[in-house]
């Protein structure tokens, strides 16, 4: 065995310490925009040659590609940004990594410690403005606490449940000196610290089940326990439900996966739910998209909820039994003593509630033919990343996801604008992967910017933008609860093949069925980025749904009379 050589101590600036620290981390890029009180880290910065930076045209854009990139490659996700409306406009991005539970580490500038609380120029209190929406907020005020405060920002981004953590350091205290003395990263191993007797419970409930299922969530893929919970499956016969952050946690063509629930869900998706005798719940946090009103979910089933955040445990749906822990390790424990069982005339009775819907559409252009033509053309290694809209659930229920951790998308916020920008983060994670960014015409113009640091950082992200000329999603509730007042949907938008070549990158415009394979096509091929624009129909609706209030076995499965779509 090779013994570690002696540390050795020297003497740095706050902002050398910080790099340091970073790389420490194993941090390989970080995401940021410079400013006056963030200077001295980025003259630091060029002397760590193994630390990219990415300039961003914007920093929520930065915020969202750290959680991105933190999504992609399970490590933690790094932003930067200057004081006062750097730093303000990080909020977004570490509200949707935290609602999300992303591992984000945020460093703001700050103004000189003796010019705090006097209104200096661009100084703002973003410990008090991030504090709701991060895990750990923290203000360094002295520079021999700068380097133990940046490594325990990163432990604490990656322990438990993971999450977004804010460090300000005022400029002054980047300038400063101190003595540096290399850390070792701390590990973090994982087991399962449920009881025995709780293990056993959960196997005894799970065999004596005629109608149970399984519910997993965005805790299955943190955890990386995707093979683990197929194995815990295939045991007990038991068919998953996966939540929209859980999606890409189970092959899709794996006989046992069932589908998305909630408002969206499809309708034998949801009445497996409602008719389900036990619920084992895997990393969700049983939020309302997910459970409709809450009084009338699941009204049949008791529910074993394995989750890592105790705080979550029956706080939105009552639990027979609470396994909190690490995902992983409890499948795995659980695999160690649930009998071999099937369910097979319980799945057959599900299947048989399956629908096929047919929908015509202008020129072809269904939704179901766009993401049949995406997957088709894209190939194997395919990073998909949705924004916030009908888009949203088309790609989450449509695409055949049959690799693990490859959807993406803003979920517990509902951030429209993640897309474009989240994409380079996962692109920078994957560069041997095809990225595509999926977006509405409405959320691909919060971050269009974003396609000139593609260009610059030779970033080749696969845009596609439907466009429908609303704001669809909005726009279907005005049509379905509304009666039909678009009142501040419909949306102009530029041309977007001219607007791709504006920033010196491909673009196509498909407008029938006939053109998209052919564009998808090249788009793939083009060494760079490159947009494809789809104008699809304008009243195309998201079915089926569950109106506001409603619980899961009232799904709208067509347009309401009166309320007529295309």
């Amino acid at each position: 065995m090779t013994l570690p050589g002696p540390r050795v101590a020297e003497t740095l600036s706050g902002a050398q310490i910080l790099c340091r620290v970073l790389q420490e981390e194993g941090v390989d890029v970080v995401w940021g925009y410079p400013g006056g009180a963030i200077m001295p880290f980025y003259h630091a910065l060029p002397e760590q040659p193994g630390l990219r930076h990415v300039l961003v045209r914007h920093e929520q854009a930065a915020a969202h590609a750290a959680d991105g990139y933190a999504r992609a490659s399970g490590r933690v996700g790094v932003c930067v940004a200057t004081s006062g409306p750097g730093a303000t406009n990080l909020v977004t991005g570490l509200a949707t990594a935290h609602m999300d539970s992303s591992p984000v580490v945020a460093i703001t500038g700050q103004v000189p410690l003796p010019m705090i609380g006097r209104d200096a120029f661009q100084e703002t209190d973003i410990i008090g403005v991030a504090m709701p929406v991060t895990k750990f907020c923290v203000q360094v005020r002295n520079v021999e606490e700068l380097a133990p405060v940046v490594r325990e920002a990163f432990h604490l981004a990656r322990e438990g449940r993971p999450g977004p953590v804010l460090v300000d350091i005022p400029k002054d205290v980047q300038n400063q000196k101190a003595s540096y003395v290399a850390a070792v990263p701390r590990s973090m191993p994982v087991a399962s610290s449920v009881s025995p007797e709780a293990l056993r419970e959960a196997a005894r409930l799970i065999a004596g089940a005629e109608r149970p299922v399984i519910m997993a969530g965005h805790g299955v893929l943190l955890a990386n326990a995707g093979q683990e919970l197929q194995a815990f499956a295939e045991r007990t016969g038991i068919p998953v439900i996966t939540t929209l952050l859980g999606i890409s946690c189970l092959p899709e063509c794996h006989p046992l996966h069932l589908g998305m629930p909630g408002m969206h869900g499809e309708v034998h998706v949801n009445r497996a739910i409602q008719h389900a005798d036990l619920i084992v719940g895997v990393g969700l946090r049983f939020d309302d998209r997910v459970t409709g009103n809450v009084a009338g979910f699941a009204p049949k089933a008791r529910i074993v909820h394995i989750e890592i955040d105790p705080s979550e445990i029956g706080k939105n749906v009552p639990a027979a039994l609470g396994l909190c822990g690490d995902a992983r390790a409890i499948l795995r424990d659980l695999l160690a003593i649930v009998a071999p069982r099937t369910c097979t005339a319980w799945c057959r009775q599900i299947a048989g509630h399956a629908k096929r819907r047919e929908e015509s559409y202008r020129n072809g252009l269904s939704p179901e033919c766009i993401i049949r033509a995406l997957h088709a053309g894209t190939g194997a290694h395919a990073s998909i990343v949705s924004d916030v809209g009908q888009h949203q659930m088309w790609v989450a229920k449509l695409y055949p996801y049959d690799r693990f951790n490859s959807h993406f998308s803003s979920g517990g916020l509902g951030c429209m604008g993640f897309a474009v920008p989240a994409a380079m983060g996962v692109k920078m994670a994957r560069p041997d992967d095809t990225v595509w960014s999926i977006s509405g015409d409405g959320g691909f113009q919060m971050n269009l910017q974003e396609i000139a640091t593609m260009v610059q950082e030779q970033i080749p992200v696969k845009l596609a933008v439907f466009n429908n000329g609303y704001l669809g999603m909005v726009r279907q509730w005005q049509q379905f609860f509304h009666e039909r007042r678009y009142s501040a949907t419909p949306i102009w938008s530029p041309d977007y093949v001219r607007l791709a070549e504006a920033y010196g990158i491909a673009g196509w415009r498909v407008e029938t069925a006939d053109d998209m394979e052919s564009a998808i096509a090249a788009a793939v091929a083009e060494p760079g980025p490159s947009l494809v624009e789809f104008v699809i129909e304008q009243e195309a609706n998201v079915f089926p749904m569950i109106p506001p209030g409603a619980s899961l076995s009232e799904a709208i499965e067509g347009a309401p009379v009166g309320a007529s779509s295309a």
